[in-house]
């Protein structure tokens, strides 16, 4: 059956899977360069996963440049298609960015917009067919290909690590030193101000501190595995279709427009919870 759908006879199911689910590596061993010989681990900082780079550059360049010129040539009377659309998108992120966020900063705007695009179109090349970019690919040579970023923990982890800075960097800005560490250590119970209270005073404050940051640091983490498990199971789905040959149309098609939800969704709740952590940072009642 998989002769049929791939051409690879030699290739059982379970490499077939093992293949593409396989970035395009490259890592130093030894002081030299080498591909896809990588034995390190996942969060090896000495492993670059080169196409999750390269796609996830490529598409917001083209991200960036499409929104630029349509803006630049943007007009008042009878707008055209594309226009229209990118409005109607400005307008729902700015929407969600009225609703969520308390504060004032003119950055979460256009930080939520890019967000929810940039995701958005990565997550989107998951409806690719699976085999189309990596035959391409090993044509000239790549034996490896990745396409979509969002299915590698390393992507989504940075960017939330990302999100994360700035959550910190408001939280001291705007309550001071002393307000963000009052915030992690009197909170969500507050500790005896008088009498013999204040003996268990430390307790109350060491609880705290681990509560509330055990949930600072789960920010991060719930931001970046929610995106990748959702769209590394949707990729596995459509590889496993995939290995049924020619029967595969049906099945496919159903999964992919399902799935055109998941990844809007995905990038919606990305989005969303930037500005809900980013909103909390600006909230001195928080």
């Amino acid at each position: 059956m998989e002769e049929e759908a791939h051409g690879a006879g030699a290739q059982s199911a379970g490499e077939y899977v093992n293949h593409h689910l396989t970035n395009l590596q490259v890592c130093r061993i030894d002081g030299e360069w080498v591909w896809n010989d990588c034995e390190a681990g996942l969060w090896s900082m000495n492993v670059i996963n080169v196409d999750s780079m390269l796609v996830a550059i490529l598409l917001g360049v083209g991200f960036l440049y499409l929104f630029r010129k349509v803006a630049r040539t943007a007009t008042t009377g009878r707008p055209g298609k594309l226009q229209t659309a990118i409005e109607l998108i400005v307008g729902f992120v700015d929407g969600s960015v009225r609703d969520a966020f308390q504060g004032r900063n003119k950055l979460i705007a256009p930080l939520s917009l890019t967000i929810f695009i940039w995701v958005f179109l990565m997550n989107l090349m998951d409806l690719i067919p699976v085999d189309w970019l990596p035959l391409v690919a090993a044509s000239v040579g790549v034996e490896y290909l990745k396409v979509v970023p969002t299915t590698d923990p390393n992507v989504t982890f940075a960017m939330s690590l990302s999100v994360f800075v700035l959550v910190i960097y408001y939280s001291i800005k705007i309550k001071g030193v002393g307000g963000f560490t009052k915030e992690l250590t009197m909170h969500p119970f507050p500790p005896p101000t008088r009498g013999l209270g204040l003996l268990v005073a430390p307790l109350f404050i060491a609880f705290n501190f681990i509560l509330e940051g055990v949930s600072l640091l789960s920010k991060p983490l719930s931001l970046s595995l929610r995106l990748f498990g959702n769209m590394y199971a949707g990729e596995l789905i459509f590889i496993l279709i995939a290995l049924l040959g020619v029967y595969q149309l049906p099945l496919h098609f159903g999964w992919a427009v399902f799935h055109i939800l998941v990844i809007t969704l995905q990038a919606f709740i990305f989005m969303v919870l930037t500005i809900v952590y980013l909103s909390q940072a600006h909230d001195h009642a928080h």
